[in-house]
């Protein structure tokens, strides 16, 4: 496939997969309810994830026979670990709160991500940053709503899924670089799988129908997104690519309105609007300080968020 420079494709590109991944959130909330049946846990859609995602990474194994190198699994395990914790956790947010506050709220990801960099990979921050961190907090508390008449505790999955997703990132830095973007994510779904299943067997049930039509679409996206994500990566630098995952947001709410009806109010749009002014200042100052040029990515976040235009190199949501 042609890899030339091509922005406006890496663009639409980013676009289409930003709209995946807010779809795999929507059927996970629609799992989490009773929109399709009896609710299934969270640990169970998580598992549903990995396990169809495998299933579609598998078959182009197969049909593609890429060459394969020696993996660093201690490495991949770690990795897997935080990504399937943000998965599951934000997959529990989705089933109680409006998409718009899940989704604005792993944004923070990025964030923890660098301030995780400072004591494990030995990085500094400037003012800049500093000041990015601070305002995305900010807009996280906002929606939070920490008012004994207003607070939300499932907000804090979200949170706990963006710690996660942070956390992955400090990983993915030690990861990329040293293996084929197509190997990672056929590994790491495979790892994923593996404690995904272990982790749901205690909460296991036979879903209906509906509800195994709705785990296979969120297996089936998230592989889309990421696939979407290292032809954008290939076609144009991370730091113009980058601000069109914010997007998600943007489906996220589309999506809740359209089938739950759900509109966001005033503290959900001011709260997301701090979060994403934080990031992106975050993102336009690692533009100016450490511009990257396109290339595949060696890792991918597995969470519900944009790409995280901090620390990591580009990497595709391995959700």
């Amino acid at each position: 496939m042609d890899a030339r420079p091509n922005p406006p494709l890496a663009a639409a590109l980013t676009l289409l997969a930003s709209g995946f991944i807010a779809g795999t959130t929507l059927l996970a909330k629609m799992l989490g309810t009773d929109t399709l049946g009896p609710p299934l846990h969270p640990l169970q859609i998580s598992q549903g994830r990995f396990i169809f995602a495998l299933t579609v990474f598998a078959t182009a194994a197969l049909l593609m026979r890429p060459r394969m190198t020696r993996p660093a699994l201690p490495v991949h395990t770690l990795r897997v670990l935080f990504g399937w914790g943000g998965v599951s956790f934000m997959f529990a947010a989705a089933a109680f709160i409006p998409l718009t506050d899940a989704t604005a709220i792993s944004f923070l990801n990025p964030v923890v991500g660098m301030l995780l960099a400072i004591p494990f990979l030995g990085e500094k921050i400037g003012r800049v940053r500093v000041s990015a961190a601070v305002i995305a907090l900010v807009g996280a508390m906002i929606l939070l709503r920490p008012t004994p008449q207003a607070f939300q505790p499932a907000a804090l999955l979200a949170l706990g899924a963006a710690l996660c997703l942070g956390a992955e990132l400090v990983v993915i830095k030690r990861l990329s670089g040293r293996e084929g973007a197509f190997q990672i994510l056929l590994i790491n779904n495979f790892i994923g799988t593996c404690i995904a299943s272990a982790a749901a067997f205690a909460f296991w049930k036979m879903p209906t129908a509906e509800q195994w039509a709705a785990l296979a679409g969120i297996g089936v996206l998230m592989a889309s997104a990421q696939t979407c994500f290292i032809q954008a990566i290939r076609r144009a630098d991370a730091s113009f690519v980058s601000p069109f995952w914010y997007a998600t947001l943007i489906f996220a709410t589309l999506y809740d309105f359209l089938l739950f009806s759900v509109r966001p109010d005033a503290v959900s749009l001011l709260g997301a609007g701090i979060i994403v002014a934080g990031a992106g200042l975050l993102a336009w100052r690692e533009a100016r300080i450490r511009p990257v040029g396109p290339r595949p990515s060696a890792a991918s976040p597995s969470g519900t968020a944009p790409m995280p235009p901090a620390t990591p190199p580009p990497s595709p949501p391995e959700r």
